[in-house]
């Protein structure tokens, strides 16, 4: 997505996440420093086709809807920010995970087998 010429969305919420996984010493696998990984977030956001994405003005009333529809409690509440911040801003989620169908209104795109669902 990131070499492509559609726009690609980055919730703060994501490269945080990212961040927070690729340098916890306590995880297996390769481990990077927050050097590295401050590099490849600085990379991604230096793309052009790259928009970092905020809430803004209609985020509430969204977020609001995917919380109560989507009866999203505990670690869901994090999964209902990131829908409501996709509708906001019309786009595609791509995720593997899918609890984000419980979102209406949100499009989802599986990355492996490049399936919408609605």
């Amino acid at each position: 997505m990131f070499s492509g010429d559609l726009p690609v969305g980055l919730p703060w919420q994501t490269i945080s996440a990212f961040a927070r996984i690729l340098t916890n010493q306590n995880l297996t696998g390769e481990r990077f420093s927050t050097r590295e990984i401050a590099t490849i977030i600085q990379e991604w956001i230096e793309l052009p086709n790259v928009r970092l994405l905020s809430p803004g003005e209609r985020h509430w009333p969204i977020f609001r809807q995917m919380l109560i529809e989507g009866q999203a409690r505990g670690p869901m509440i994090t999964d209902a920010q990131l829908a409501a911040l996709t509708v906001e801003y019309g786009g595609v989620l791509y995720s593997t995970d899918r609890d984000f169908l419980r979102f209406s209104g949100l499009r989802l795109v599986n990355p492996l087998t490049q399936r919408q669902n609605q």
